[in-house]
């Protein structure tokens, strides 16, 4: 049985955390507490980390500035369309190779795998030729149909299904059940902590999307936040307070999305392993 550290390496090792997650969140800290600043609070000298007093004209300002409501609500339609299509997709795609025994199962495996190594820049003016074919430029549908199912989500789903004991699909089988009904009633419910992980990948993937919405979307009324907050920089001339404050707005989502799957989120990093 491993011995638990004595009290005083305990306490060090405790402080040292505390002091690296300080670091870690002072920019997200920071961008909460300037989004309540005074302009000329944000470059004052000796710096104060606190306003003077807490003012909501920055949120007001950049709501009159850039539609946030209707940035926000794109978002969300698109990050949560693009979410639950490719945990249908992803989840069937991952099940099929994780099950069934075909000739070069393997080699689509790995080539997938390989696609994880090619950069999202490499591959948008390909992309954009093929949905500006498809008529899809300026649409919503050119942010969601193009990431229907990704290697990534595949790979991951995978690695958790090769994990599950093929018994319980046997005994499923003799009982005359199908692979769509096993694979719903079976596979899925105890795959629920890698589903939530892969999920909120998907999402902050896409809430955070801002190269190909710039690139496939002209119009405002569809454009997405992070596209949306850019708006907030002119020229050379920025306002920090209310680009703070429409930061702060854009993360709020987010971070009610992780209150409500965190704990499957850490399960499914704790139980995801790389299986043959």
């Amino acid at each position: 049985m491993t011995k638990k550290p004595k009290l005083p390496i305990r306490i060090l090792i405790y402080c040292v955390l505390i002091f690296v997650l300080i670091i870690i969140n002072l920019p997200f800290i920071w961008m909460i507490v300037t989004s309540f600043k005074h302009e000329s609070e944000v470059f004052s000298w000796p710096p104060s980390f606190y306003p003077t007093f807490f003012s909501f004209d920055n949120f007001k300002n950049a709501f009159d500035l850039i539609p946030m409501g209707r940035l926000l609500l794109n978002t969300l339609f698109v990050a949560l369309s693009v979410t639950f299509l490719q945990t249908v997709f992803n989840s069937l795609a991952a099940y099929g190779l994780s099950r069934f025994k075909f000739k070069g199962r393997d080699q689509i495996f790995y080539f997938l795998v390989g696609t994880l190594m090619i950069p999202g820049e490499v591959i948008i003016i390909p992309l954009y030729i093929i949905v500006r074919n498809m008529g899809m430029i300026n649409s919503y549908a050119a942010l969601i149909v193009p990431f229907m199912s990704s290697a990534f989500g595949i790979f991951l789903l995978r690695q958790f299904f090769m994990g599950i004991p093929k018994e319980l699909e046997d005994a499923a089988l003799i009982d005359g059940a199908g692979r769509l009904k096993i694979l719903r009633k079976i596979i899925l419910p105890l795959s629920k902590s890698a589903l939530f992980t892969s999920a909120l990948f998907t999402f902050l993937g896409h809430w955070n999307s801002y190269l190909w919405p710039l690139v496939a979307i002209n119009d405002s009324q569809k454009q997405v936040i992070q596209v949306g907050l850019s708006q907030l920089s002119a020229g050379w001339e920025t306002q920090w307070t209310w680009k703070m404050a429409a930061s702060t707005t854009a993360v709020v989502p987010v971070i009610i999305f992780f209150f409500f799957v965190q704990k499957q989120y850490v399960e499914g990093i704790r139980g995801i392993g790389i299986k043959g």
